[in-house]
């Protein structure tokens, strides 16, 4: 039994896929039965609701995660963003302590947790969503269950929130520098490492699995590929820490999340994401240029 939280998200919602339709490159192995943990079942397809065991809730919540991890074997454990949070330990460890409770009390066996890049760099500290995303991986690994964080960098799917602009005004912003090179990681692929660690369940132990992509790009190198792809020039606007606060602030954040996102992506143009070596090991397969063609440039056009 598996238990996947966060199967309606992003990286959730390919978890569940690729558990339920085999993971790419893998000999099939013997069918695992599979539980979900979500909120509202009826943003689930019909088809996967009626192919997995539905616990209906928040994963926050004790008397949820007590039901979901009865007779669990593995948990993919994702925490969902709460920009209203009073604090980032809130939102993650406080959020996370009733699963901690519930590994110990029904003996999962196995934890797969998506995180974050930086663990042992001179930033890790002082980090923001970061620094809070690593000590929640603490508390977990502290339990005893067998825990590998999935230790990510920014991911490419996150210029989707910038589809708009790449289309009406051939731009898009971040706060990083233009020309600072950094690792980059499709959803579907770290979606694609936690189904293979989900369903394999031969290590023990704590530890980090960072998925880093291909290849390291600065903003120029998008911005370049996109052009490519796109066939039209698109160009990088590079935007003040302070006017990215103030744009979370307007869009409703809280300001603890407003400044834990601060902090990261100041920790980021800092070298938050250098701390890993990229190796057979360590990167991912899809390029930025194949994830522009196969899911940016359908979006743009849309």
């Amino acid at each position: 039994m598996i238990v996947i939280t966060a199967p309606t998200g992003q990286i959730g919602s390919q978890v569940l896929d690729t558990l339920l339709n085999g993971v790419p490159g893998s000999v099939p192995g013997p069918r695992e039965d599979l539980r979900v943990i979500v909120r509202d079942p009826a943003k689930l397809p019909d088809s996967v609701r009626d192919s997995v065991d539905v616990v209906t809730g928040s994963h926050g919540d004790a008397e949820v995660v007590e039901a979901a991890f009865t007779g669990a074997d593995a948990v993919f454990w994702l925490v969902p963003p709460n920009p209203r949070a009073a604090s980032l330990d809130a939102a993650y460890s406080g959020f996370t302590r009733a699963a901690a409770k519930a590994f110990i009390t029904h003996a999962v066996g196995h934890v797969v947790g998506v995180s974050a890049l930086g663990r042992g760099t001179p930033v890790a500290g002082r980090a923001g969503l970061v620094t809070a995303s690593l000590a929640m991986d603490d508390l977990i690994a502290s339990t005893g269950v067998a825990y590998r964080a999935l230790a990510n960098p920014g991911f490419m799917d996150n210029l989707l929130r910038h589809a708009a602009s790449i289309r009406d005004e051939g731009v898009f912003t971040d706060t990083v520098a233009a020309g600072r090179a950094a690792p980059a990681a499709a959803t579907r692929d770290i979606a694609a490492a936690a189904a293979r660690l989900l369903l394999d369940r031969s290590w023990a132990g704590t530890g980090e699995v960072p998925v880093l992509g291909p290849e390291d790009l600065s903003a120029d190198d998008m911005a370049r590929i996109m052009s490519d792809v796109l066939g039209r020039p698109i160009r990088y606007a590079r935007q003040s820490l302070d006017d990215f606060g103030a744009a979370l602030t307007a869009a409703g954040l809280g300001s603890a999340f407003v400044d834990g996102y601060v902090d990261m992506m100041r920790a980021k143009d800092d070298g938050l994401d250098a701390g890993v070596r990229r190796t057979p090991h360590t990167e991912s397969p899809t390029t930025f240029r194949t994830w522009c063609e196969e899911v940016l440039k359908p979006a743009v056009q849309s």
